[in-house]
């Protein structure tokens, strides 16, 4: 499918997981069993993660990498389960890092319990993908979550250390999305490839890194773009948290000194006021950013689509090819 032919609405994500629907009825099941623990006070805090689960797009594609030659090996629901719980873990740890208080509607750990819970709770469910994935006992596929869990620190300390959020360039948010996002996206192509496609597992795995980099591209266009239920106006949340996306970067290089004083005081401004959100807002969009940004996930997309052009013809190949289309297509 080539991503320039794109019939009217982009595919449902249960479309495109279909082909896997039974064993990712499972995965759910796996994370409940890895993370049970004897605990009351435990049990309370994993029945709150367990509810902030997202989409499941990660396991999604380990599964359908799994399938592109056939049936793929059991344990790859296991595997899907540590993948969803290490992201899990990224989100809290995210949460308690920016004092967020709701992520997808719903309280965060770190406001409902404490910042210490959230902390613990995020150490506790990559502590407990470890030690499934050293029961399963593949060293390989342990070499590939390591790997992306170590890039997801390093990802994390150089958002960190960045002084002046508006001098961040192109290639930082690159070094950062490629850390941050498509490491797991990576990872989940990669160990499926493992689980039932070892011969395809290079392809799928840059397959996996630029659809997550496509996909953080898109995500931060969101944050422009989308309605919030309730102002009927973009949220503007990473502004409001002083974050420098790919729209704002690009929108950067040709803004007038006027342009450039509000956008710098909004970065000033400890508590940005919903007028400078949307001031900001609309001169990205008057300078090209989201243009750019989204040019700029196309090509990530263009990237995928050439890495997997020629896995087998199978129901899991074509939704992976569906899987390129919602990413930068979804409205959520």
């Amino acid at each position: 499918m080539n991503l320039k032919s794109r019939s009217i609405a982009p595919p449902a994500l249960q479309e495109i997981q279909a082909p896997v629907a039974e064993p990712l009825a499972r995965v759910l099941d796996e994370m409940w069993r890895i993370v049970a623990v004897d605990s009351e006070f435990f049990r309370g805090v994993n029945q709150h993660l367990m509810l902030m689960k997202g989409k499941m797009v990660r396991p999604t594609l380990m599964l359908l990498a799994s399938e592109v030659e056939g049936a793929a090996q059991p344990r790859v629901a296991s595997y899907a389960a540590v993948i969803e719980l290490i992201h899990l873990a990224t989100l809290v740890h995210d949460d308690a890092v920016d004092h967020s208080v709701l992520r997808r509607g719903m309280p965060t750990v770190n406001s409902l319990f404490t910042h210490e819970v959230a902390v613990i709770a995020g150490d506790f469910l990559y502590s407990r993908a470890v030690q499934e994935l050293v029961r399963l006992g593949d060293l390989e596929v342990l070499r590939v979550f390591a790997n992306a869990s170590n890039e997801l620190t390093v990802g994390e300390m150089r958002q960190l250390g960045a002084l002046d959020a508006l001098s961040f360039s192109e290639d930082d948010y690159e070094f950062l999305i490629k850390c941050k996002t498509a490491a797991l996206f990576k990872a989940s192509c990669e160990v499926g490839a493992l689980c039932g496609a070892a011969a395809h597992r290079e392809s799928l795995a840059t397959f996996g890194e630029r659809l997550g980099m496509a996909f953080q591209v898109a995500d931060d266009l969101l944050d422009y773009t989308a309605e919030a239920a309730t102002m009927g106006k973009p949220t503007g949340l990473d502004l409001r948290e002083h974050k420098v996306t790919l729209p704002l970067i690009a929108a950067l290089r040709s803004m007038s000194p006027a342009r450039r004083a509000v956008v710098d005081a909004l970065f000033a401004s400890p508590e940005p006021t919903p007028e400078q959100v949307a001031d900001v807002v609309g001169i990205v969009q008057d300078e090209g950013g989201l243009d750019y940004a989204r040019e700029r996930g196309e090509r990530y997309l263009a990237e995928a689509e050439a890495a997997v052009a020629a896995l087998p013809e199978s129901r899991a190949r074509q939704s992976l090819f569906d899987a390129m289309w919602y990413v930068m297509d979804r409205r959520s």
